[in-house]
């Protein structure tokens, strides 16, 4: 009996901008349309679990809730995930843990994020809200993510003109794929509203014109970084021996790594060399690369130390249907928006068997996430 993980559906909502096109609608109304969707494309079989992976709340283990949301029955349980940036994918590589032990034949796993809605937290008599929680112990290096992208840039000389040239390119090629209609298979209209808020035409020169955004005289700016966005993702992972003939992609490792909490963007580094290193699979065997674009700073960072240039060599194999920057970065659930990338990219598109795709994200704090993914 083979337990091997495979992602056997993968669909996602557009990404709005926070405050915008779902400025009202909370996670669960993000999530559950996505869920029944995926659920949909599987007709008949039992679900034995949904795990989603969310960062802001509102608690009360929203996995449940959006199962619930979704239609799926009272019997279908749910347990919430959070890594932060990480957190949709980490959500896809428990359920794949859980495939692989046989202890499940179907989880939908993913993740949503609506920061529109997310509830405002206070500590016991404090006058105000805290804007975040911590990822770090007090007293330790604990920067938010936007000083830490302009920290690796600087330790990793990312100039500003290859930031925004790799903002642009996100861009016209996300818009590239909305017209060829590469996106319309995996979304899920929502609201009505079946396209993507942010994407739009972007020119070098309007961006050299931003101001830096988070450290004075600095390279990070808001046309090189995403935005703060709502949206879901999810995905289907069954095990080989009950995949019936379905196309799809198998899980062949996983991994979540440690780095420097003071440049947390490095995280997918580590991440990605230990799964390559696991599976004794080589970077140039990669079709498809799909790396959580936070920041240009970042993302660059990140290919720099692997080998890769998505401005150059690698333009089709990175990222070449936009990312993060164009999309939106709904923390929560961005993970899985890069697997449902992947499914789409390689499987809707038919690729063949045995081809390979990685999906790998940073995370606040200081770790990785990484799942490398073959063709079936």
């Amino acid at each position: 009996m083979d337990l091997t993980p495979v992602v056997v559906a993968a669909r996602r909502t557009p990404i709005g901008t926070a405050g915008h096109a779902y400025k009202e609608l909370t996670a669960e109304h993000l999530a559950a349309p996505v869920i029944a969707a995926v659920a949909a494309d599987l007709p008949g079989r039992r679900i034995d679990d949904v795990m989603l992976g969310n960062c802001m709340g509102p608690g009360g283990n929203l996995a449940r809730v959006c199962a619930l949301a979704a239609g799926l029955g009272h019997e279908v349980p749910g347990v919430t995930v959070d890594r932060q940036c990480g957190s949709g994918l980490a959500a896809i590589l428990l359920a794949g843990q859980a495939v692989r032990a046989g202890e499940a034949d179907l989880v939908i796993a993913g993740g949503v994020e609506s920061a529109s809605t997310a509830p405002l937290r206070t500590f016991r008599g404090a006058g105000a809200p805290y804007e975040r929680a911590p990822f770090t112990p007090h007293g330790t290096p604990d920067p938010d993510m936007g000083p830490a992208a302009e920290a690796l840039a600087q330790a990793r000389k990312i100039d500003r003109e290859r930031q925004d040239a790799y903002a642009c390119r996100s861009h016209a090629r996300a818009l590239a794929a909305r017209a060829a209609g590469r996106f319309a298979q995996e979304i899920v209209p929502v609201a009505g509203r079946g396209d993507d808020q942010r994407p739009r035409p972007l020119r070098a020169a309007s961006l050299a014109r931003l101001p830096a955004a988070f450290v004075p005289g600095g390279t990070v700016t808001a046309g090189n970084s995403s935005p703060v966005s709502d949206g879901a993702a999810a995905v289907a992972v069954v095990p080989e021996h009950v995949r019936a003939g379905l196309p799809g992609l198998r899980l062949l490792a996983g991994a979540v790594t440690g780095c420097d909490p003071e440049l947390p963007g490095w995280g997918p580094v580590p991440a990605i060399e230990r799964v390559l290193a696991r599976t004794g699979t080589s970077l140039e065997s990669l079709a498809a690369v799909e790396i959580v674009e936070a920041f240009a700073a970042q993302v660059l960072a990140v290919t720099d130390a692997l080998g890769l240039d998505p401005l150059g060599a690698d333009d089709e194999r990175v990222c070449p249907d936009g990312g993060a920057l164009a999309l939106g970065h709904p923390w929560g659930a961005t993970g899985a928006v890069v697997v449902t990338r992947l499914f789409s990219r390689l499987v809707r598109a038919a690729a063949p068997k045995g081809t390979l795709g990685l999906a790998a994200a940073a995370v606040g704090g200081g770790l990785g996430v990484a799942a490398l993914f073959e063709v079936v």
